[in-house]
């Protein structure tokens, strides 16, 4: 569904993204996991044609990407990102909507997608009526989520979406992202710092460091065939089940 042929990336003289080859089968849950700095969001911002790379190309459901093509191919994929990127002076159901009145949708059209979708990302209706502003974090995911699956993408690129919620929120969301994916089939594309969060969404895991992959593989390879000592010390690190070498949920 998606490829990244040999992109590389520069802001300068620093390396983002060095030479990287990545693919996404269809329906396949792919995770990118790093610290902050490592090339996740370069990767993910490329996949989408907001930053064009120095070299290497995009493919597509089988199209090369082109600057020409780049507008359209973004509208057949969804974009989640961390606190939810909401317009604050647009109601969260116009934030939903709004791509879909620039394309001219029905209105009758586009009250029945918001409605179907609020039912899958369990948002109250009454919240649809909302400003940004007068939601809580997890609900102003819940809105970008709608956002995202507005159009019915053929994939979702989720930038750290639940990075700045509390435990007990961001749990939930979790559970209802991942049920969603499951629900939808979605070819998905996720940019985590988090071992636990990639091992709950993941069926498969790239490790970043300094914009090159380190390892490839499923989190159960991270843990006990790590490639060299930096994944080793990048596992270690984390807290809670994997201390004891032990998978996630």
């Amino acid at each position: 569904m998606l490829q990244l042929l040999g992109v590389s990336k520069r802001y300068g003289g620093a390396v983002a993204l060095a030479p990287t080859d990545l693919a996404v089968r269809a329906g396949e849950t792919v995770v990118l996991l790093g610290p902050s700095g490592c090339g996740k969001s370069t990767i993910l911002k490329i996949a989408l044609g907001l930053v064009r790379p120095d070299a290497g190309g995009v493919r597509f459901a089988g199209e090369e990407v082109t600057p020409e093509r780049a507008l359209a191919v973004r509208r057949r994929m969804g974009y989640v990102v961390q606190g939810g990127g909401l317009f604050p002076h647009l109601g969260a159901a116009d934030n939903a909507a709004l791509v879909a009145r620039h394309l001219r949708w029905p209105e009758a059209r586009i009250r029945e997608r918001l409605a179907e979708l609020a039912e899958l990302a369990r948002l109250p209706p009454d919240l649809l009526e909302r400003f940004p502003a007068e939601l809580s974090g997890g609900q102003a995911q819940r809105v970008s989520l709608v956002r995202a699956l507005m159009l019915d993408p053929e994939a979702l690129l989720l930038d750290e979406p639940l990075g700045a919620l509390d435990p007990i929120t961001r749990s939930e969301l979790q559970e209802d992202l991942r049920a969603a994916f499951r629900r939808l089939r979605k070819t998905v594309l996720l940019v985590t710092h988090d071992l636990g969060e990639a091992a709950f969404f993941a069926d498969r895991v790239v490790l970043l460091r300094a914009g090159r992959v380190l390892q490839e593989g499923s989190v159960d390879d991270l843990l006990r065939r790590p490639a060299d000592d930096y994944v080793r010390r990048f596992v270690s690190a984390q807290r809670g089940p994997f201390a004891g070498g032990e998978a996630g949920p």
